[in-house]
C-alpha cells in the first residue's frame, strides 16, 4: 500500500506545484493588490495540497507518529505566518510571503527525509526568524532618513567581515563563521543586506565620478576580505549586487562592461592564488576525471538529477545521501531525484517570481535610495539561487551557497527572511507615497470642479 501512495504521489506533487506556479504568475495580470485576492487564496489551497502530498509517503514510509505530528506544527507555523502579516500588514505584498511560506514548506520537507533532527532545528529557527523579522516591516516605514547612516552600514560591514577573517572557525579549509553563546552564526549571510544599503545610500547622493571611485574601493574592501576568508561564494554575490545598483544608478554601460573585465581578472586571479578554486575548476570541467576525488560531489549530484527523470523516484525512494552535504549544497539535486524535473522546474519559476515582484516594485520607487535598495536586494536573491542551482547541475563550478529558504543553515533562513521582510517594508513604503499622491490627486480635482466656484451660483 505504501509503495502505491508514493507512486501516485509523485503526479499529485507535480500537478499541485504546477498549479501553484501558474497562479505565481496570474498575480502579474492584475495592477492593484485587491484585485489579485482569488489568486491568493488558490495559492493556499495549492500550497497545502503540496505539502501534504510530499509528507504522506514520508510518514508511510517511516511509519513514525512524531513525523504526523511534526506536519501538523509545519502547517500551523506557515499559515499563522501568513495570518499574522496579513493582520500587521493588510497592505503587504502577498505574493511575496507565500512564496516564502511555500519555499520554507519544501525545504521543512526535503530536511526531513534527510535528517529528522535537522529539520526539526531549521523549523525553529524559521519560527523565531519570522517572529523577529515580524517587526521589520514597521521600522522600514517609520524611519525615514535610512540613506543618512551610509559609513555606518561601511564600518559594520567591514568590521564584521574582518573579525571573522581574524577570529573566525575553520571550515572545510574557510573562516564562514563563529560561534556566540554556543550558536554557529555566518555574518556574511547577514552583511550583504547592510552592504546593499551601504552601496544604494552612498550612490543615491552623487554619481559623480568621485563618489562612484569611492563605492568601487569600498566594495572592493569587503569582496577582498571575503575573498581572504575563501568565502568565495560570498564575494562573487557582493561583486554582482555591486555592479548591478553601480550600473542602475548611473545608467553607463561602461561601468557594467568595467565591472565584467574586472571580475573576470579577479575571477582568474583566484584562480591562480586559491588551490580550492582550481579543485573546484578541475571539478568543473571534467568531473569524471577526478571522480574518486574533486568530482565526486559533482558526479553523485549529476546521477542524482539524471534518476530523477521527470516525475522522480518518489519520496524516501532515491539515494541522496550519497551527497556529501547534500542538505547544503545539492538540496537541489535531492529534490529532483525524489521529487522530479517538473517540480525543480516549477520551483525555479516561484524563485523568479518573487525575483520579478521585487522588479516590480522596484520601478514604483521615486527615490533613488529606496529603488537602488530593492534592485540591489532582489539581485543579491536571484543570483543567490542561481550559484546554487548552476553549481549542483554542473552549469558552473560549485561556489558553496545556499539554497533560499531550503537549504539547511541557521544564518541563511534568518537573513533571507529578513531580507524579504525589508523588501516587503519597502513595499509598504511605495505603497503609502502612492496612495498619497493619488489622494493629492483626488483633492485637486475636487477643488477645481465648477461647482466651487461662486460665479457659478
Amino acid at each position: 500500500m505504501g509503495y502505491y501512495i508514493t507512486e501516485f504521489s509523485k503526479y499529485f506533487i507535480a500537478l499541485f506545484a504546477s498549479f501553484y506556479t501558474y497562479e505565481c504568475f496570474a498575480v502579474f495580470r492584475y495592477e492593484k493588490e485587491q484585485d489579485r485576492g482569488s489568486i491568493y487564496v488558490r495559492q493556499y489551497i495549492f500550497m497545502f495540497l503540496v505539502h501534504l502530498s510530499c509528507f504522506l509517503p514520508v510518514c508511510i514510509q517511516t511509519g513514525q507518529i512524531e513525523y504526523v505530528f511534526f506536519f501538523i506544527f509545519q502547517q500551523i507555523g506557515i499559515y499563522a505566518m501568513i495570518a499574522l502579516y496579513h493582520m500587521i500588514y493588510p497592505n503587504a505584498n502577498r505574493l511575496v510571503i507565500n512564496n516564502m511560506c511555500y519555499l520554507l514548506g519544501i525545504g521543512f520537507i526535503i530536511l526531513t527525509r534527510l535528517s529528522y533532527n535537522k529539520a526539526i532545528r531549521q523549523f525553529v529557527i524559521a519560527v523565531a526568524s519570522f517572529i523577529i523579522a515580524l517587526f521589520v516591516p514597521n521600522l522600514m516605514t517609520r524611519v525615514k532618513n535610512w540613506k543618512e547612516y551610509v559609513w555606518f552600514y561601511g564600518a559594520a560591514g567591514i568590521i564584521s567581515l574582518g573579525a571573522v577573517l581574524a577570529l573566525g572557525a575553520v571550515t572545510n579549509g574557510s573562516k564562514l563563521s563563529f560561534y556566540l553563546f554556543g550558536v554557529r552564526f555566518q555574518p556574511s549571510e547577514f552583511i550583504k543586506i547592510v552592504f546593499v544599503f551601504f552601496i544604494a545610500s552612498l550612490m543615491s547622493r552623487s554619481v559623480t565620478f568621485f563618489n562612484v571611485a569611492l563605492s568601487a574601493v569600498a566594495a572592493a574592501a569587503h569582496i577582498v576580505i571575503l575573498a581572504l576568508s575563501k568565502d568565495l561564494g560570498s564575494a562573487l554575490i557582493y561583486f554582482v549586487a555591486y555592479v548591478v545598483i553601480l550600473y542602475v544608478a548611473t545608467g553607463k554601460k561602461r561601468y557594467l562592461l568595467a565591472g565584467l573585465a574586472g571580475g573576470s581578472g579577479a575571477a582568474y586571479m583566484a584562480y591562480r592564488l586559491f588551490r580550492h578554486v582550481q579543485v573546484r575548476v578541475q571539478a568543473w570541467r571534467d568531473p569524471w576525471s577526478v571522480i574518486d576525488n574533486q568530482g565526486y560531489q559533482i558526479t553523485q549530484s549529476l546521477f542524482a538529477i539524471g534518476c530523477g527523470g521527470l516525475f522522480g523516484l518518489g519520496i524516501c525512494q532515491g539515494s541522496p545521501s550519497s551527497i556529501p552535504y547534500v542538505e547544503m549544497d545539492f538540496i537541489f539535486s535531492a529534490i529532483t531525484e525524489e521529487l522530479g524535473v517538473l517540480f525543480s522546474l516549477c520551483l525555479i519559476l516561484v524563485y523568479v517570481s518573487s525575483f520579478i515582484m521585487f522588479m516590480q516594485i522596484a520601478m514604483t520607487m521615486k527615490k533613488m535610495f529606496y529603488r537602488l535598495t530593492v534592485t540591489g536586494l532582489g539581485i543579491t536573491y536571484i543570483f543567490q539561487v542561481f550559484l546554487t542551482i548552476g553549481g549542483g547541475i554542473k552549469f558552473i563550478p560549485l561556489t558553496g551557497v545556499t539554497l533560499p529558504f531550503i537549504s539547511y543553515g541557521g544564518s541563511s533562513v534568518l537573513s533571507m527572511i529578513i531580507m524579504f521582510s525589508v523588501l516587503q517594508g519597502l513595499y509598504l513604503i511605495g505603497g503609502k507615497k502612492y496612495v498619497a499622491k493619488k489622494r493629492k490627486e483626488e483633492i485637486w480635482e475636487e477643488e477645481e470642479e465648477p461647482g466651487d466656484y461662486a460665479g457659478d451660483d
